[in-house]
């Protein structure tokens, strides 16, 4: 963990070749996930979100779950730092690159987290909550075809104590998890954001939880998912995540990767996970 976010504020440019050299330099000793987790280790935090989102962008297909994992899950501040670094890093523009390489509703909704323009007070309007609650429910369960835009404007702008009290009142006016009527309405890519955006408002360490677990369980590991968020997660929320996990599973995240990865990859992931407990 030591490796993490050393180089948050670089003072002149040789420190930033010296950084390069030393990443080249790693990249041609190491191979494999071992390396793409210490490459990772030595990026400041938006510069990761930056190399993760380009990859995850340049590659032949779109890997989709890490525009939701990124875009839903980071702070104005943090999103608009990652803007910025991407600019500078791959100079070009974010949201162009997630422009042509996404379409439709679920282009809406990343170019809408993007704007990074979510309300992030603390109160609540008691009269607007329940008008959500209302917009929400009859955007959805209360009529044929879903009117998408009106869930992307509740979910994409108010802050979350104002969005907890939304999902009680949609609960007691349609009788189902805010989740589950977003299961039922969509699917594909637009159904994993949405459900994404809602998992972070209400709890995100357990949505963090679940990704790792998913990364792991049954056949074959994710090792993409399963390194971007041990790496960008390691000095933020790493406690929380491996509480929610054994709250959630049973089981503790150390054993879970340490059933699931091999060699140097599993130590180093066993390093960021911390203990077993």
């Amino acid at each position: 963990q030591s490796l993490t976010h050393q180089m948050e504020s670089p003072s002149t440019n040789s420190v930033f070749q010296e950084t390069s050299d030393l990443l080249d330099c790693l990249k041609s000793e190491l191979t494999g996930n071992f390396e793409k987790v210490v490459v990772g280790l030595m990026m400041s935090a938006p510069v990761y979100d930056a190399y993760e989102l380009r990859n995850a962008i340049k590659g032949a297909g779109t890997e989709e779950a890490c525009l939701i994992d990124i875009l839903a899950s980071r702070s104005n501040a943090e999103k608009k730092e990652i803007i910025a670094t991407y600019k500078k890093e791959h100079g070009k523009s974010l949201e162009d690159d997630v422009c042509g390489d996404t379409s439709g509703m679920f282009q809406r909704v990343l170019v809408s987290l993007l704007a990074a323009g979510r309300d992030e007070s603390t109160k609540v309007d008691e009269a607007q909550a329940v008008q959500d609650a209302k917009d929400i429910y009859e955007a959805g369960e209360a009529r044929w075809g879903t009117d998408e835009v009106k869930f992307l404007t509740v979910l994409s702008v108010r802050n979350r104590n104002h969005l907890l009290r939304v999902f009680q009142e949609y609960q007691k006016i349609s009788g189902r998890d805010i989740e589950d009527s977003i299961k039922r309405e969509m699917s594909g890519c637009l159904e994993d954001v949405f459900l994404a955006i809602v998992k972070c408002m209400k709890n995100k360490p357990a949505f963090f939880a679940e990704r790792l677990y998913k990364s792991m369980k049954g056949l074959g590991t994710t090792d993409s998912v399963l390194i971007r968020i041990m790496v960008a997660r390691a000095e933020v929320d790493m406690l929380d995540i491996k509480a929610e996990f054994l709250k959630m599973y049973g089981k503790t995240l150390h054993s879970f990767i340490k059933g699931d990865t091999s060699g140097d990859y599993r130590k180093i992931l066993l390093e960021l996970c911390g203990g077993e407990k």
